[in-house]
């Protein structure tokens, strides 16, 4: 998922919100409640990190994965949490906006019953998709109590991991709840290789990583990786057994834009032959972030592309 600027989460507020619910769930095909959707190909699983449908509730994201096919999701926090104010916390132009947005936040996450997450897992089974992580980034801002509500959150859905765009600095302290929980959690990278304390480099995720347990392991976003100018194949080859999950989306180098799939510079093919080859257990999670149509549509491209790119 993108650190996305002020301006651009102003936009999906007003934007994301307006489209919100237009495909209806009830356009989800009968026969997703009784199955599991298989969106596994040639071994490699096909998911998509859920923030591709961000405009969309939860119950019409988990109706147009089952429409697109894809069977596998990384939740992303804002389908559970309150997106105004999510969108007030990062957008807001006046600073005590923010602030009072982002303690409303914190307040939601504490106070919220673990029964939602619970009711959630139940769409997801309903749904035929698996959700396999959830995604609650906890950066250095979060007191050790909302960190902690976190990992709750993550067992009530039924996580297999967490994932979280986060600091170098956090990981001390995301580590010490992950052993408390038994919870993988893969640290996410985004192209800010400026920010010493920012996750993006080789060298920022060696450091992240360095001292803590097994339980802290990598999220690693090809698409950022490619725009920071590092090599995303050479780091796979020598990081897989840590990383969790990838994120899958297409780049150009020198911090160059999202793109469509195929019109970059990240390695997506050969990533996904790699993860062929040595049948890695490493979900390939699409994230949709260009500018494009109709959310569903340019997903299922996305997808479409990742199948023929495995041979399918």
């Amino acid at each position: 998922m993108s650190k996305l600027t002020r301006r651009e989460w102003g936009r999906l507020a007003l934007g994301g919100l307006a489209a919100a619910g237009a495909r209806s769930a009830a356009a989800r095909p009968a026969a997703a409640a009784q199955r599991r959707i298989n969106s596994r190909f040639k071994g490699v699983l096909l998911g998509a990190q859920s923030y591709s449908f961000r405009d969309m509730s939860l119950d019409d994201m988990l109706g147009a994965m089952a429409e697109i096919g894809i069977g596998s999701c990384e939740l992303w926090a804002g389908h559970l949490e309150p997106k105004e104010v999510i969108y007030k916390s990062w957008g807001a132009k006046d600073e005590k906006v923010r602030a009072d947005a982002r303690a409303e936040l914190r307040r939601w996450r504490l106070e919220t019953p673990l029964s939602l997450f619970r009711e959630a897992r139940a769409k997801f089974d309903r749904a035929g998709v698996d959700l396999y992580a959830f995604n609650y980034s906890m950066s250095d801002d979060f007191t050790d109590a909302e960190m902690e509500q976190g990992f709750r959150m993550a067992r009530a859905l039924g996580a297999k991991v967490m994932t979280a765009s986060s600091n170098v600095s956090t990981a001390r302290r995301i580590d010490a709840f992950a052993r408390k929980y038994r919870m993988r959690v893969g640290l996410h990278n985004h192209s800010n290789n400026d920010d010493p304390n920012a996750l993006s480099t080789p060298d920022s995720f060696a450091r992240a990583l360095a001292g803590r347990s097994s339980y802290i392991n990598i999220n690693l976003d090809i698409g950022h990786f490619t725009a920071a100018n590092w090599d995303a194949l050479d780091f796979l080859r020598k990081n897989h057994r840590r990383v969790v999950t990838l994120h899958i989306k297409d780049r150009k180098r020198n911090q160059g834009d999202n793109v469509p799939f195929g019109q970059g510079d990240t390695p997506i093919k050969e990533t996904l032959a790699l993860l062929r080859a040595n049948r890695w257990p490493i979900p390939a999670n699409i994230e949709y972030e260009y500018e494009g149509a109709d959310t569903v549509t340019e997903v299922r491209r996305c997808f479409d592309y990742c199948k023929e790119a495995l041979g399918v």
